[in-house]
């Protein structure tokens, strides 16, 4: 069966039935913020499950998707310090480790735990197939800011890539979360930022490439394919978040088209009509 038949679309399914019919070895990158398990309300039980279940149904879904990637293809997974421990033990078993990225948070220091230190980080795994990954880093290299650049400017540094074009992101991203006065925020309780998700697809799936992501939740994996001429295969269990899905994903598509040419003289008809992907 053609991947075409499944890209550029958003299925309001279970991933797990939803990539069973999925080509194998077909996916470039996977992108996965799967639920927690630390009891918030998706509309549903997934993320209030017994530990040894929720491990078990981790295993089953992660090892639907590490089949349906390509050779050279990788896998970031959002998760926990409370599971990562166990969820990265099971990943390594399958595939090659390359990092665990700390994504701070950005919380502001008020309130929290009084009889341990408070939790302001999520952890990402960062996994590919084998050594001969894809991996653009020109693609996300951070410009060096100016008093950088002056300091290096000794003739041994003159003409040198590196400073010109940026250094390599470290494994710690200090992104804030999205609060709710933010305008990119949706009606979700663990919407990721569109800039984290973007790095992803950027570094990891070569343009023109399919990004799979099991888990919409706002579509934000959808949209940073959009924004960066990547495809996607995305699945979400609730309905009201797959509406959710839908609509951002004709706001962002409608800044892409053309507006239709005006036909039978009814020009602002036509200018207020704009086409979109659904």
């Amino acid at each position: 069966m053609s991947l075409e038949k499944f890209a550029d679309q958003v299925f309001n399914q279970d991933a797990l039935d939803g990539m069973k019919i999925l080509p194998d070895e077909s996916i470039d990158l996977i992108v996965a913020d799967p639920p927690y398990n630390l009891g918030k309300d998706y509309g549903n039980d997934s993320d209030k499950q017994e530990s040894e279940a929720f491990l078990r149904w981790t295993a089953e879904w992660l090892n639907l998707a590490i089949s349906k990637l390509k050779s050279n293809g990788s896998l970031y997974i959002f998760t926990t310090w409370r599971y990562s421990p166990e969820i990265f033990v099971f990943l390594k078993s399958k595939m090659l480790m390359l990092n665990e990225i700390i994504w701070d948070r950005k919380v502001p220091s008020m309130g929290g735990s009084t009889r341990r230190y408070s939790s302001v980080h999520d952890t990402i795994g960062f996994f590919a197939k084998s050594k001969d990954h894809y991996f653009d880093l020109d693609s996300i290299r951070i410009p060096y800011d100016e008093e950088t650049k002056k300091a290096r400017s000794r003739s041994i540094f003159v003409g040198k890539k590196w400073l010109e074009v940026g250094y390599n992101p470290k494994d710690l991203w200090s992104v804030s979360r999205l609060h709710r006065i933010h305008a990119e925020r949706e009606d979700h309780p663990t919407q990721k930022p569109l800039e984290i998700v973007e790095r992803m697809v950027r570094a990891s799936c070569p343009e023109n490439g399919v990004v799979l992501d099991p888990f919409a939740g706002t579509g934000t994996t959808a949209v940073a394919c959009l924004l960066n001429n990547r495809r996607y295969i995305t699945y979400e269990l609730n309905t009201e978040y797959y509406e959710l899905v839908l609509n951002r994903i004709k706001r962002k598509s409608s800044f892409f088209l053309e507006p239709p040419l005006p036909t039978n003289g009814d020009s602002k008809k036509q200018d207020n009509q704009m086409p979109l992907l659904f």
